[in-house]
């Protein structure tokens, strides 16, 4: 399954781009690339060098698998490499029982490599801060937990490999500096060693000698950073960039060469936290983002810092013939692994109907990041064993969940319904806009249409995979961290049932790939 390029709409067209593409390709193709990296919600990056290889551990909240880990040759091209952790534990609600965890889970992680391991220190929400550990980002992870709960952890190991995480939480500011014993397993000190107003998301390099402090600053979408020549300090702290000039969390990683590279996120509306990359010279001892020509911002289009590596881009489209599900995917909670398979039926994703009320309480939804800035996702069903009250589709997922459902009468007749889930901090409100009868037999294709530079999103059905319906008009598309999922909007595969008995549903594909080409907005 392979998705072609389309060229977005925004000030770049006259650059040549790759034909092999998909939605978005930052490499250009002649040896210059262009931000965002990545247009898709990668959050809270931390990423660092291993020899010639560079990996990136980002945010997955309540999704499972949690915390992916991406990896690139050259900091431009990235692949969905591995997940961390298998299964949220802590409460119930991860198991969508009494309730959800959605803006919950996994925040911001810390991906560090020190004498042949990696360690990868995260805080799941209300729960104590973990260690984990592999000997390759692929896993096994094992994990150490300590007595405490360090919010956003920035992990540093020094030059004599000593451990220490440094943590601070933006209601506050006061940067907190804990040290590990030997073996990473327990905290055996912990000192206030700074403050900034607002301050979180710290991270620690070290470069000639200088502690450097990089502080992402919510309040106002900013990044600083400040200098020492001891972790107590004392410390100079100057402003980096904001999310005007580039981003607002992130740090340096140093290139083969020598070189410093930058990485931050960036607030984009309903596409979530998406990744910038930018060179970094020095001056008089402290980083400076950009180029001396265009100092203290994230460039539009700079030169790759690693020549000769071909494009490449986390995986999307699948046909589902795999034994194992692609990298790409996540359910929206744990699952609940009786109720799918890959093997029942080998080339189709199987997904036995769960009981819920709504696509908000419904287990065993699949979701993967939707991306920028316009982007067409279509699958392909087999509806011939869906049962009556069970609502079985594709459509987005995000603060507006938007869902084009299959459902069957009592006397068996096939109709799909469109429908739009809002989270509100009164709980979730559904929408019913309309429903349609179908009467092409039981292989149908869904699409939902996500245009994130106005931010809207919209559905259609065939009976052929060629000529399409629209129904139910367009629906908006957004971010939301305090009533959504803490995430930017998301395709999802979802099947449930309103009744305590259940068919279940085949997807036989997924398929992302540019939207139609428009001139002026109008389809050609």
């Amino acid at each position: 399954m392979k998705a072609l390029y389309c060229m977005p709409a925004l000030a770049l067209a006259a650059i040549a781009v790759p034909s092999s593409a998909q939605v978005w390709q930052s490499d250009q193709g002649n040896g210059t690339f262009r931000n965002p990296v990545l247009y898709a919600d990668y959050p809270d990056p931390d990423v660092i060098r291993v020899g010639d290889d560079f990996f990136f551990a980002t945010t997955t909240f309540v999704n499972v698998p949690g915390i992916t880990i991406l990896h690139s040759k050259d900091l431009v091209n990235w692949e969905i490499y591995s997940h961390v952790i298998d299964r949220i534990e802590g409460m119930p609600q991860y198991d969508l029982k009494d309730g959800n965890a959605y803006r919950k889970g996994l925040f911001a992680t810390s991906l560090r490599h020190h004498n042949g391991r990696y360690y990868l220190v995260v805080t799941p929400v209300g729960l104590n801060t973990r260690i984990y550990y592999a000997d390759d980002p692929k896993g096994p992870w094992k994990f150490h937990e300590l007595d405490r709960e360090a919010f956003d952890p920035g992990f540093f190991i020094d030059d004599d490999g000593t451990g220490y995480i440094a943590t601070a939480v933006n209601s506050d500011g006061t940067i907190t500096l804990l040290t590990l014993d030997k073996d990473y397993r327990k905290v055996v000190r912990s000192r206030e060693i700074h403050y900034i107003k607002g301050a979180e998301g710290s991270k620690i390099i070290k470069r000639d000698g200088w502690y450097y402090l990089f502080n992402a600053i919510p309040p106002r979408m900013a990044l600083t950073v400040s200098r020492a020549r001891s972790l107590d300090g004392p410390w100079e702290t100057r402003e980096q960039i904001d999310d005007q000039t580039g981003g607002h969390q992130g740090a340096l990683v140093d290139l083969p060469n020598g070189d410093w590279f930058g990485f931050v996120m960036v607030d984009s509306g309903a596409i979530g936290r998406m990744t910038n990359f930018s060179p970094v010279f020095w001056q008089d001892g402290w980083p400076v983002w950009g180029t001396p020509d265009a100092p203290g911002k994230v460039p539009e289009i700079a030169r790759k810092p690693i020549q000769g590596y071909a494009p490449a881009q986390p995986a999307s489209s699948d046909d589902f013939s795999q034994p194992t599900l692609g990298l790409q995917w996540q359910w929206n909670h744990n699952p609940d692994n009786t109720r799918w398979s890959l093997s029942e039926r080998p080339g189709f994703l199987r997904l036995h109907a769960t009981q819920a009320d709504s696509l908000w309480s419904a287990r065993n939804t699949l979701v993967q990041k939707a991306q920028g800035p316009r982007s067409r996702a279509e699958v392909k069903l087999d509806l011939s064993h869906i049962s009556a009250g069970d609502r079985c589709g594709f459509g987005t997922f995000g603060q507006h969940s938007a869902t084009l459902s299959a459902n069957r009468t009592s006397n068996g007749a096939l109709f799909v319904d469109m429908s739009v889930i809002t989270s509100t901090l009164e709980g979730p409100v559904e929408e019913q806009r309309t429903k349609q009868p179908l009467t092409s037999g039981n292989t149908l294709w869904m699409a939902v249409d996500a245009d994130f530079i106005n931010d809207t999103g919209a559905l259609s059905y065939s009976a052929d995979g060629k000529n399409w319906t629209p129904i139910g008009g367009t629906f908006p598309l957004s971010f939301a961290w305090r009533t959504g999922t803490f995430q930017g909007e998301q395709f999802a595969i979802s099947c449930f049932s309103t009744n305590s008995q259940g068919g279940y549903l085949d997807v036989d594909s997924f398929t992302l790939m540019p939207p139609p080409a428009t001139t002026n907005g109008v389809d050609e």
